[in-house]
């Protein structure tokens, strides 16, 4: 502290004794604390100050900087909003011309259904069928209806006895 060493002090403590007294040496280095409490205070409120000032000249720089344009900073082209409008305007322009083809597509296979109604529309998928040799099934010309017949419904048949003997399964070995 301030390069006094501890011998240093106690020479200057006793001095301080012998100088003032003991009955006024604890007042006086209760007063000597208060001032050293209030230049303290004084001081961390001088250095806040310092700071602030500090901290609003670097704010002013870079508020400068940006208002200048020095910098190549363009504040506008970071604007988010105007980064999603975009997005969301491209996103709609791509749905409006993929609904204006599908429009086309539908309108075309309207047209050529009108205009040759017993052609297969292009979208049909195309099965090919191998002739068969022989007709698996005869066609009747008049088919004889069957009729089913109606017969009353039989009698339920009586429960079957139970046996309360266990069996024994055979255990083949």
């Amino acid at each position: 502290m301030f390069g006094i060493d501890s011998p240093e002090l106690l020479v200057i403590a006793i001095v301080a004794l012998v100088v003032i007294g003991p009955k006024e040496l604890p007042n006086l280095l209760r007063s000597w604390g208060k001032w050293m409490a209030k230049m303290r205070g004084m001081a961390s409120e001088f250095r806040g100050h310092v700071d602030e000032m500090v901290r609003q000249s670097d704010l002013d720089d870079v508020k400068k900087q940006l208002e200048g344009g020095s910098s190549g900073l363009d504040l506008q082209s970071l604007d988010p909003t105007k980064q999603i409008k975009s997005l969301i305007q491209e996103g709609v322009t791509e749905g409006e011309k993929a609904l204006s083809d599908v429009k086309a597509q539908i309108n075309t296979q309207i047209s050529t259904s009108i205009d040759n109604p017993l052609a297969e529309p292009e979208s049909a998928p195309q099965i090919a069928v191998e002739p068969l040799a022989e007709p698996a099934v005869e066609l009747v010309a008049d088919p004889v209806p069957v009729v089913a017949e109606v017969t009353a419904p039989a009698e339920p048949a009586a429960p079957a006895p139970v046996d309360d003997k266990p069996t024994k399964a055979a255990v083949a070995g």
